[in-house]
């Protein structure tokens, strides 16, 4: 089933379905799209294989440590910035949304890591 992605997490949507009542034709297109989910599927492996060749569960634990303390940092800042009970000033926000923006670009990134080896792209050592 393919996918696409909104606002952080993954939504599920039906495979294109040839509109054609013939048979042979919606064979012919199915092995097309065949086809071409195939060669995405090679080139993503050889390209992310060249790229990321020396993946491992470590490399995945640094990269979770590295997610959960930006998040960390976010929600303290945040707490910080509310002891004072006043309004978050322009620089305050700020740096909250610069503490968030990093903890997103991290946990997106392990989400992708991991879809990478989900989708074998990846071979873990």
């Amino acid at each position: 089933m393919s996918t696409i992605q909104t606002g952080g997490f993954r939504r599920q949507r039906d495979h294109f379905e040839p509109q054609d009542a013939d048979p042979q034709e919606q064979r012919r297109l199915r092995g097309l799209l065949e086809q071409i989910d195939y060669s995405a599927f090679v080139a993503n492996r050889e390209v992310i294989g060249q790229m990321l060749p020396r993946v491992d569960a470590a490399a995945f634990q640094r990269l979770a440590v590295l997610t959960a303390t930006a998040r960390g940092k976010w929600v303290a800042e945040s707490l910080r910035q509310s002891e004072s009970g006043a309004p978050s000033t322009v620089d305050q926000i700020a740096r909250l949304t610069a503490a968030r923006t990093a903890y997103e670009e991290l946990a997106e990134a392990y989400e992708g890591l991991r879809r990478m080896v989900e989708r074998g792209y990846l071979t873990l050592r």
